[in-house]
């Protein structure tokens, strides 16, 4: 829900500005590995200083590369699986970006081995939860369900992590990772029993 709202909202708002970038001649798939390039600085760069709140600006500010090239590919008439696969593909190497950038500072300068203990199971919660997903598409299947998905587990990760960089106690990123390891595991669930599910249907389909 909050995916499709907020998609909405801001494609309403980048909408002239990716015009622009289309009459100046930039590739949908620049602005896709320029925002990706961007998650990764702001992650890798200023998390790992112990600058959480600055870090979280930059990321934010190139997440939304995200929304931008997909309105540019439409008015390109460019959408398509090449695009569909770029942008998913690292899409995945921005969020390991920000759970790593989170891994290294507290298990160093931020001397907090819990959050980033809780941060990589995150980071592998996640990587299964996309990985249900694109396995169910390619067998010819649907995973769309879930708590946890994308969008909402990097919003949350971020608002945390920024506020935290701001001077909010260290625990409220361990409950915030806590409760979104809970929520990714509990989404694989939801997928591996609808896509079981498809499944059984199909080979009763196939029987009868």
């Amino acid at each position: 829900m909050l995916n499709k709202y907020a998609r909405t909202l801001f494609a309403n708002i980048f909408t002239p500005l990716a015009r622009l970038l289309v009459r100046l001649g930039i590739s949908p798939d620049a602005i896709t590995i320029a925002g990706t390039l961007g998650v990764a600085a702001g992650a890798l760069i200023w998390y790992p200083l112990g600058q959480l709140f600055w870090g979280t600006v930059v990321i934010t500010v190139f997440v939304f590369s995200d929304i931008l090239d997909g309105l540019m590919a439409r008015m390109l008439g460019r959408s398509g699986k090449w695009g569909a696969f770029l942008d998913s593909t690292l899409d995945r190497v921005g969020d390991g970006a920000v759970f790593v950038g989170i891994v290294i500072w507290f298990f160093t300068g931020g001397e907090n081995h819990f959050i980033a203990v809780m941060a990589l199971i995150c980071l592998l919660l996640g990587s299964v939860v996309s990985y249900a997903k694109a396995r169910a598409e390619g067998l010819g299947m649907t995973a769309n369900v879930g708590i946890a998905e994308r969008s909402e587990r990097l919003v949350v990760v971020l608002v945390a992590t920024g506020l935290v960089g701001l001077g909010l106690p260290d625990v409220v990123l361990a409950v915030v990772l806590v409760l979104l390891a809970l929520a990714s595991l509990v989404t694989v669930f939801q997928r591996v029993l609808t896509v079981r599910s498809q499944s059984m249907a199909i080979a009763c389909g196939g029987e009868s």
